[in-house]
Parts: structure tokens; C-alpha cells; sequence
């Protein structure tokens, strides 16, 4: 690909639209009908153990119950271990050996970790740091996304891997690289963002404008005088900017492999590529959106699951593309890259894959099969260990493998229920990230705090961008949509107008996605929808009161509302003597058309966030599934294909009652006499 053409695609990738959902793939992944529904498996990799073990591992991996291996995604090296010379014979072997066991085959490709050839060889295609210190080789993701150099060697063993497997009958997907992600500040970067900002404002005196350059003398003649920074004292709009470059580079990077390898395979499988957990290195609506599905790794560092903000997580994932995803990656017991890299408790790897299809994965796959004798990696979890035989892990992981392999009929073509959506904005989440006004203004952990009981009370909740489509659902939150655009405006006044009940948490409508202040207070382009604004912010170093409909203690973020309509009501108001806030609106309310808005000025504590879920889900008549459920109870319905399954998962330490629907019947797992065991998980038909 040309630079120029390369630059073009980076500007479209950022101008279009997010969350665009997949109309013409199926539900389910694989897509072959005669392959399993549901898959479970593990990392695989051939090429670091001699070949006469290969058959020892892959019969071990059968007997363990899996049906899926992922392979090649580190092994460049060895497929190509001189320029332009290519060896696949190995992996040919491999693959048939993994064939004649029945597995599927996910193949990656392995341009995390290019080969020593090429770095030595062609160094410009080494990622440089902020700093200017250019990456040596000897690690992963060493290079630098915007090289031309790199990309088409990248692009050459994606199509040499695709014209060799993209008619084999075992492989039903491929993971473009892996875990994709640091940017880099080489040259040709900031060649790169010059021109990216060059299409995305047409003019240096539009980038002057949105970006309110008279501010401290910062007024740019050209577009070369513009530097590239993601951190640092710069301004608000730049460095808002440089996410969305690096959202277009990643995903031109992505495509760049995925352009070469779709027209020489299976249109039946399909492409992806694994990103992390929480991660904001980019945005993944927009990277998803030429993806056939998501694909993540879900690692739990400190080995103590918090089951709420880890199925959050699940939920944004499947937002992505709005269909069911594979879980390409998670930790058989513990990690090794944390200071206390503690393993979960027994029952709790279970749990976590049982959760991860519950929010809509059909693929749970382990990293990884066993540890290599040597490499930065050797402490990890894994499922045997280096001498070859089962670590005391393996048993629970066989118990998941024969449990989704029963389960995989009654949950193939289902994918999550919920009638509740989150709103998630990834634009949202840097710009308050990048000026917090409080130093635990986690946008993150606001954001599970804000769903916790949502999901709790309603055992389904869809996260989407804000650009997706709302109608569907009757309750919409946005917990800290702090980026709108007036476009996203006038989608949610449309939306609230038509019947809907929107939900707006702290910091909403403050900026536009040049991360400049709207003219008008918060919430910006939706204050005359709600008929009130934000009179002034306070970031608190100490709790205060709220009373009315919720009443409780407000912590790290108070927003006075000042009613400008007749017809709003004031739900909940501030107690706080001899404070700025004392009697002012916490929370306002109003009727627009057949719907409301909702505006939360505070970041409340839990029984308070509790209470006011509560009463909204009332008000929106939202019911659980399952009512009266313990809190330590998982619940979720999948359905599609004819059928209903309502999965229960126990994530306490004691046994817990369910009172089950009428008519539902059990389908498998640890229910016995109307209970669920601790730690356990049961699955059933419904009505």
C-alpha cells in the first residue's frame, strides 16, 4: 500500500462512524455447521517442543476434552527464518496432527514478534519511544506501526499463510498479530500524523480553531510544525488526537492483514484479533468494524475476580460488534507479570468460563498448554507443566471442557438478552483520563460502578457505543458520556423523544471530540433536553450527604444542577453545611415526547447507586429473570435459534437458593434440590 493511499484510509478510519454490527456473518463462531458450537481450547506451540512430543500433547489435549488449538501467532522465525525463504512443512504437520484428532484450528499470525533478520536488517522498522529511544529486538511488538517496510512484510506472510491454509477443513479462524497496541514516534509517525491531521480538518486554521490554539501562544502555521505527543503537558485537543491517529493507524495496520488474507480463504472463516482487558490503547468499536468478530484475553492479575467489573468487561467486548466473541486467551490459575501473581481459588477458572459464555462468548481458549523451558514467560499459568504432565489446575479446566461440550447444543445460535444498554465511549474515557480534576477519577471503575447494580438487578445489560442504534432497548445509561457530538445529540434527544428513559451520570456533555469545552454548561448540546445544566463541578477530598428519592453519601465528584425548565424535578439534592453544595439538585429528572432524561451529578456510593437503579428500573419496568436472587449469583439468559437457556453462576463460598421461572428445566450442572453449590455453575432450558 502506497503511503498516500495509507494516510487516506487512516483519515476515512477515523471520520466513519463506530459500532457498526455485522449484518452478514452468522451468530455463531465457527461458522461451520458441522463443527462444534461452543469452543474450548488452548494455545499451542509446536515449534518450541520436539515434534515426537506433538503427538503426546495433542492426545493429552484430547483427553482433556478440548476441540480447539490456536496456533503460529509467535513462530515468524520458523515460517520464515530467512528473507523471502518461507518453511510451513512443520506447521503443515502440526496441523494435520491436530486434524486427525478433530480439533479446530485458530491460526495467528505472527507479527508481534518479527524475526531477528528483519530488525537487523531494516532497523527504520523499529518502534521509537516518546522519548526518542528506538526498540531493539529480543521482545514483542517491537515495531513501529506506521513502518511502510514493516507492513509489507507483514502483509506477505499473512498471504503466504493464506494461500497455504485458507481452504484447510480444520482451521475455521485467524487473530491478525497479537494484543496490538504501543504507538510509535519514529519519522515516519509523525509523517503519518501530519497528514492524518492534515485530512481530518482540511485546513491548519480549522486544527487552530477547534483546538483553541491562542492558548498559550500554540498557534501552528503548518501542519508539520504539529508535534506528536501522547502525554505531557500538551494540549487537550492534541492529545485526544493522537488516540484517534493511533485508533487509525492500529486499524489500517489490522486491515493491511486483513485485506490480504480474506480473499484466499473460507468466506466461513473468520478474521479477528485479540485485544485486552480494559484496554484504551485505541478504539475498539471502530477497530472491530471490518472484523468478522471480537476476540479478547481476560486475565485476572491479582487472582481474586471481582465477577461484576470482569462481566462489564465481557459486555463491552461483545459491544463491539454487537454478536457473540471468542475469549482467545485467559490464565489457567494465575499470571506472571503482577507483583503477587496469585492464583485463584478452586472453582474460580470454572466460574470465569462459564461467565464468559453468559455474557456471549462462544470460544474459551487457555494460555497456554505448557510453559517453554526459557522466555520471559516461563512463570505463567499454564495447563501442564515443563515436565509434560497436568498441573493440579488441569482437572477443573477438563470438568469446563466436558461441560460446554454437553452444553454447546442447547447454546448454539444463542447469544445475551438484556434490555438495558451502557453507553461506552472510548473518547469519553481519554479525555476524562487525560484531565482528571481528581486523582481517583477512574473512569473505568465509575463505569462498573454505575453497572453494578444494573446488572445485579436486571441479570442482563448490553454495552454499545454511542452511535449505536437505541431502540431497542427502554433504559439507557451513560455513566460518563464527558465527549458528545452534536450529531450523538441529536440521536439520544430522538431517542429519549421516542419513549426511551436516558440516564446521564457525572461529567456528561462537557466536551466535543476535539476536547474542547461546549459554549453552553454541561451537559453541553443535551442541556435543553434536559431543561437544567450543570451550575459548577466540585471535586471532593471528602464524602457528602444526599437526601430525597436516594438518599446515602456522595464521594470524589459533586456536580450543583440548576433546573432551567418549569418541568424538571429535582429527584435528590445535596446536604452539605456550610459547603458550595448544600441544597443544591444532585439529581434531576424530566419528560420529553413519550420518554425521560435523567441527569446523576454525583458519583455515588453503593447502597445510594443502588437505590437509584432501583427506582429507574422501575420506572423503565425492567425485571430480573430470576427474582430475589442472592447477590453472589451470576444469572444471565442466552437465546436465539428457537431456544432459551438461563445460565447460574455461583461465585460465593456458600450454597445459595434459586427460585427458577416456571417451566424451566435443568440442563446440566451442579442444582440440586432448588440449590447451587458454592462455586458452582448449572445451566438450563427455558420456556
Amino acid at each position: 500500500m502506497t503511503m498516500r493511499r495509507w494516510i487516506v484510509a487512516l483519515a476515512l478510519s477515523a471520520a466513519m462512524p463506530a459500532a457498526v454490527p455485522a449484518a452478514d456473518f452468522p451468530q455463531r463462531a465457527p461458522a461451520f455447521a458441522d463443527r462444534p458450537a461452543i469452543a474450548v481450547g488452548v494455545s499451542w506451540y509446536p515449534e518450541q517442543w520436539p515434534e515426537d512430543r506433538w503427538a503426546t500433547d495433542l492426545d493429552l489435549m484430547k483427553d482433556t476434552g478440548f476441540n480447539t488449538v490456536r496456533v503460529a501467532e509467535f513462530a515468524w522465525s520458523r515460517m520464515e527464518p530467512a528473507e523471502g525463504r518461507f518453511d510451513f512443512d512443520w506447521l503443515d504437520r502440526a496441523i494435520a496432527a491436530a486434524q486427525a484428532r478433530g480439533f479446530m484450528v485458530v491460526i495467528g499470525t505472527p507479527t508481534a514478534a518479527p524475526p531477528a533478520w528483519l530488525t537487523q536488517k531494516y532497523p527504520d522498522t523499529l518502534r521509537v519511544d516518546e522519548n526518542g529511544t528506538r526498540a531493539g529486538h529480543g521482545g514483542r511488538r517491537q515495531f513501529s506501526f506506521a513502518s511502510a517496510r514493516y507492513r509489507d512484510f507483514a502483509r506477505r506472510i499473512a498471504t503466504e499463510m493464506a494461500k497455504r491454509y485458507g481452504h484447510h477443513p480444520a482451521v475455521v479462524g485467524w487473530q491478525i498479530d497479537n494484543e496490538v497496541g504501543p504507538a510509535s514516534f519514529d519519522p515516519e509517525s509523525v509523517a503519518a500524523w501530519h497528514r492524518f491531521l492534515k485530512m481530518r480538518y482540511g485546513s491548519i486554521a480549522e486544527l487552530n480553531r477547534r483546538w483553541t490554539t491562542q492558548y498559550w501562544s500554540q498557534s501552528y502555521d503548518d501542519f508539520d510544525q504539529v508535534p506528536l505527543h501522547q502525554t505531557g503537558q500538551q494540549n487537550p485537543g492534541l492529545l485526544l488526537d493522537f488516540r484517534h491517529f493511533t485508533t487509525a493507524t492500529w486499524v489500517d495496520y489490522v486491515q493491511n492483514q486483513t485485506r490480504a488474507i480474506r480473499p484466499l480463504v473460507d468466506p466461513r472463516m473468520w478474521i479477528t484479533t485479540n485485544t485486552m482487558f480494559w484496554n484504551a490503547g485505541f478504539d475498539h468499536f471502530r477497530m472491530h468494524r471490518d472484523l468478522d468478530i471480537a476476540a479478547f484475553d481476560n486475565y485476572i492479575p491479582d487472582g481474586r475476580p471481582d465477577w461484576v467489573a470482569n462481566g462489564a468487561n465481557h459486555d463491552l467486548v461483545r459491544g463491539y460488534k454487537r454478536r457473540n466473541f471468542w475469549l482467545m486467551e485467559t490464565q489457567p490459575g494465575r499470571v506472571d507479570w503482577v507483583p503477587v501473581n496469585r492464583a485463584m481459588d478452586p472453582g474460580q477458572v470454572r466460574e470465569l468460563a462459564w461467565q464468559s459464555v453468559a455474557h456471549g462468548s462462544d470460544g474459551v481458549l487457555y494460555w497456554q498448554w505448557r510453559p517453554a523451558r526459557n522466555g520471559q514467560e516461563t512463570y505463567h499459568g499454564a495447563v501442564l507443566g515443563q515436565d509434560g504432565t497436568p498441573n493440579p489446575v488441569h482437572a477443573e479446566i477438563a470438568r469446563v471442557a466436558a461441560d460446554l461440550t454437553a452444553a454447546a447444543p442447547l447454546l448454539a445460535d444463542t447469544a445475551p438478552v438484556a434490555r438495558v444498554a451502557f453507553l461506552y465511549s472510548y473518547d469519553s474515557r481519554w479525555a476524562i483520563d487525560l484531565q482528571r480534576h481528581h486523582r481517583d477519577f477512574d473512569p473505568v471503575r465509575q463505569f462498573t460502578d454505575f453497572y453494578r447494580p444494573f446488572r445485579i438487578r436486571t441479570q442482563g445489560v448490553h454495552v454499545i457505543a454511542p452511535d449505536a442504534s437505541l431502540g431497542a432497548y427502554p433504559l439507557v445509561v451513560a455513566p460518563s458520556l464527558n465527549v458528545v457530538t452534536a450529531d450523538q445529540a441529536t440521536a439520544l434527544a430522538a431517542y429519549v423523544r421516542g419513549g426511551g428513559h436516558l440516564v446521564l451520570g457525572p461529567r456528561s456533555g462537557m466536551k466535543d471530540d476535539a476536547n474542547a469545552l461546549w459554549p453552553q454548561r454541561q451537559p453541553g448540546p443535551l442541556a435543553d433536553l434536559l431543561g437544567a445544566r450543570v451550575g459548577q463541578y466540585y471535586a471532593l477530598d471528602q464524602e457528602i450527604g444526599i437526601a430525597g428519592m436516594v438518599t446515602g453519601k456522595v464521594r470524589i465528584w459533586a456536580e450543583a444542577l440548576e433546573p432551567q425548565a418549569r418541568d424538571v424535578r429535582t429527584l435528590a439534592t445535596f446536604t452539605d453545611p456550610g459547603g458550595w453544595l448544600d441544597g443544591k439538585p444532585a439529581i434531576v429528572t424530566r419528560k420529553v415526547g413519550r420518554g425521560t432524561i435523567t441527569y446523576v451529578g454525583a458519583w455515588l456510593e453503593p447502597a445510594a447507586m443502588e437505590a437509584l437503579a432501583t427506582r429507574l428500573l422501575a420506572d423503565a419496568a425492567i425485571r430480573p429473570v430470576v427474582a430475589d436472587a442472592h447477590p453472589d449469583l451470576e444469572i444471565a439468559e442466552r437465546a436465539g435459534g428457537g431456544r432459551r437457556v438461563l445460565i447460574v453462576i455461583n461465585h460465593g463460598a456458600e450454597v445459595h437458593s434459586v427460585a427458577l421461572p416456571a417451566g424451566t428445566v435443568p440442563a446440566g450442572g451442579d442444582w440440586r434440590d432448588g440449590r447451587i453449590a458454592a462455586h458452582g455453575v448449572a445451566w438450563f432450558r427455558m420456556k
